[in-house]
């Protein structure tokens, strides 16, 4: 992965990303995508974030990895918006503009068509995606939702973040894919302690 370093934190994520993707038969054009996204989310992190153990900083590769491990193979432009996609930090954001000219159009539609956290419409908007955007959109959101506890900058949204995923993304996890279901009734149980 150009850019990442060959010892650096993002560069061992791209291995990882790279083997779960081989793995799971994802070669070609695709297999290309994945990895050309994962370093484009990459750009903004290795920018803004000096700590590479910021909560945020590989949440790019651990998205794809929620994917990969969890749903099974799946077209590469699917993982490509997992990657890109950014729901929390909007300083991380790749812009819209550079998804499209280095990843296509069909990516930077898909990451307008996905809303984020707060929408007044979420419920909505989340339904209307097609499949592969839905399943995109949860795993980046488990993500997150998974390293929100390490997040204190977050501390005074944590419990509408919990009450957000009880109402309207575990439901709509449950619909969508068993595992991930499973996965954010989990989180759901285990963080209410914490609030």
């Amino acid at each position: 992965m150009g850019g990442l370093g060959e010892d650096t934190r993002a560069a061992l994520m791209a291995d990882s990303i790279a083997s779960a993707a081989r793995a799971q038969g994802i070669e070609g054009a695709d297999f290309d995508r994945v990895n050309r996204a994962y370093a484009l989310a990459m750009e903004p992190r290795v920018a803004a974030l000096k700590d590479d153990h910021h909560p945020a900083y590989l949440h790019p590769g651990r998205s794809v990895l929620i994917l990969l491990q969890n749903v099974g193979p799946l077209p590469g432009a699917t993982l490509a918006v997992a990657a890109v996609l950014e729901s929390e930090d909007e300083h991380l954001r790749l812009p819209v503009g550079s998804a499209m000219d280095e990843l296509g159009e069909g990516v930077a539609a898909s990451l307008r068509s996905i809303p984020f956290p707060g929408d007044g419409r979420l419920t909505e908007r989340l339904i209307g995606l097609e499949r592969g955007l839905a399943l995109a959109a949860l795993a980046e959101r488990l993500d997150h939702l998974r390293h929100l506890h390490l997040r204190a900058d977050l501390r005074d949204r944590w419990t509408d973040h919990h009450e957000e995923v009880a109402t309207v993304w575990l439901p709509f996890a449950e619909r969508t894919h068993p595992k991930l279901g499973t996965r954010f009734a989990h989180w759901a149980r285990t963080f209410e302690r914490r609030i």
